[in-house]
């Protein structure tokens, strides 16, 4: 499985997140996008539906009918009932049940002390698992920079 991490300097999660949502969905990818609470989720939820003028994200939550269906699903848990390829994992939530994707994405803001450790543990857990693992950061410009 690939694993990319993706360290926030200069944009919120709210900015980062929709634009790799659309490159996904843009490959014909599956998404699921897991929180830390509904209360996240439900932010989230309402900023794929208003991020842009001219943009459509399709998505759900876990808490409405046909969560199956979606093409991007937000959801609490590490259920994947949208057979999602790639997950999304914010603001340090788990990664528990990663087995089947193709593909994990740690968001994390980088002025956040205890997102910043979370991703450490996270790093260390895939680097261990023998996963691919990849580390972006945000640039001045807001553009991502591999840096391992």
């Amino acid at each position: 499985m690939e694993v990319l991490f993706y360290h926030l300097t200069e944009s919120t999660l709210e900015e980062a997140l929709p634009p790799l949502v659309e490159k996904c969905l843009e490959r014909g990818w599956r998404v699921g996008i897991q929180t830390v609470s509904e209360e996240r989720r439900d932010a989230l939820d309402a900023r794929l539906w208003t991020f842009r003028d001219d943009a459509f994200v399709p998505h759900g939550t876990d808490r409405e009918p046909h969560a199956a269906e979606q093409p991007v699903l937000l959801t609490t848990t590490a259920a994947n009932p949208n057979g999602a390829t790639v997950r999304f994992l914010v603001e340090g939530a788990a990664p528990e049940g990663l087995n089947g994707y193709e593909r994990a994405v740690f968001l994390f803001d980088g002025h956040d002390t205890m997102q910043l450790e979370a991703a450490r543990e996270h790093w260390k857990a895939m680097k261990a698992a023998g996963h691919d693992v990849t580390y972006w950061q945000q640039g001045p410009d807001r553009r991502w920079q591999k840096k391992a």
